[in-house]
């Protein structure tokens, strides 16, 4: 009688751990190129540390010129899709984690900011390929790998802004580097969302203040670039204290960003203020 209870405790341990890996694998999807050969998906499934039962999807070459063709030189896109990438759904609060091999042109903090653009929460990504490239398949990937292990939709809008917002920040990062770069975009974007900026004029005087406090020189056409983006990341529903959610390593800098004082008013209330200050001298 006890080696068969014995039996069922040890059959139930066994079920309970295989349910537990099935939760997990539930939670993991991996995109692949669609142009990787057939040996560069096996090392691209053993790099992941994954095997083919994994939910796998493919990106299309098509697919990245559809959301970053309008943004960025087509001999960054090439004309096959081979980076790659693991995205995992971690539970609510655990914020987002990228970690990039092989990626030349889109840094991991690129990545982790345009996801926050895109919506994307609480994932642990890792983007990789079996050769040097930009990258720029990748986001594409973790967009459709997000929405499969999620469930939850990206609208159009979302993936087109994030996919401008990674070309201006990695063009501009060539310009004044990287790292000066991904702390302007995503300082404007923060405070713009905050403050819920969305004229023209007003997200240009964040910019030139930022740009200014951060000790960066934008040319006119680079500002003009980054108030387009803003506009569109104006309209998107973007919330402050989730961004600083997943965003964790940074709240602290995302705080002091929004601790400024920027003065902004659009063009309408700098004209009811101009006639205010007639009608005050006049009758006063």
């Amino acid at each position: 009688m006890r080696k068969f209870i014995t039996c069922i405790l040890i059959v139930c341990m066994l079920g309970i751990s295989t349910l537990s890996y099935a939760d997990t694998e539930d939670n993991i999807v991996v995109t692949l190129g669609n142009d990787l050969t057939d040996q560069q998906k096996k090392q691209m499934l053993e790099f992941f540390n994954v095997d083919e039962n994994v939910r796998i999807v493919y990106v299309t070459n098509q697919e990245e010129r559809d959301y970053f063709g309008e943004y960025i030189d087509e001999s960054l896109i090439g004309r096959k899709a081979l980076s790659s990438a693991y995205v995992e759904k971690l539970p609510a609060g655990s914020g987002i984690t990228v970690e990039t091999h092989n990626i030349f042109w889109v840094t991991e903090d690129m990545y982790r900011n345009a996801c926050i653009t895109a919506g994307i929460e609480d994932a642990k990504i890792v983007v990789g390929c079996p050769v040097r490239v930009s990258g720029t398949a990748a986001l594409t990937g973790i967009i459709k790998a997000f929405e499969d292990a999620s469930g939850e939709k990206i609208t159009e809008e979302e993936k087109k802004t994030a996919s401008e917002e990674i070309v201006i920040t990695a063009e501009l990062g060539e310009a004044i580097g990287k790292e000066k770069a991904q702390e302007l975009i995503n300082s404007v974007k923060v405070y713009i969302i905050d403050k819920n900026i969305k004229d023209k004029d007003s997200i240009e005087k964040v910019i030139r203040e930022i740009a200014e406090d951060l000790s960066i020189q934008l040319t006119q056409e680079q500002i003009d670039q980054i108030i387009s983006l803003m506009q569109k990341v104006s309209k998107l529903d973007l919330d402050i204290d989730k961004i600083k959610e997943q965003l964790k390593d940074i709240s602290g800098k995302i705080d002091q960003v929004l601790q400024q004082n920027i003065e902004v008013k659009s063009l309408l209330q700098r004209i009811l203020d101009a006639v205010i200050n007639f009608f005050n001298r006049l009758f006063g």
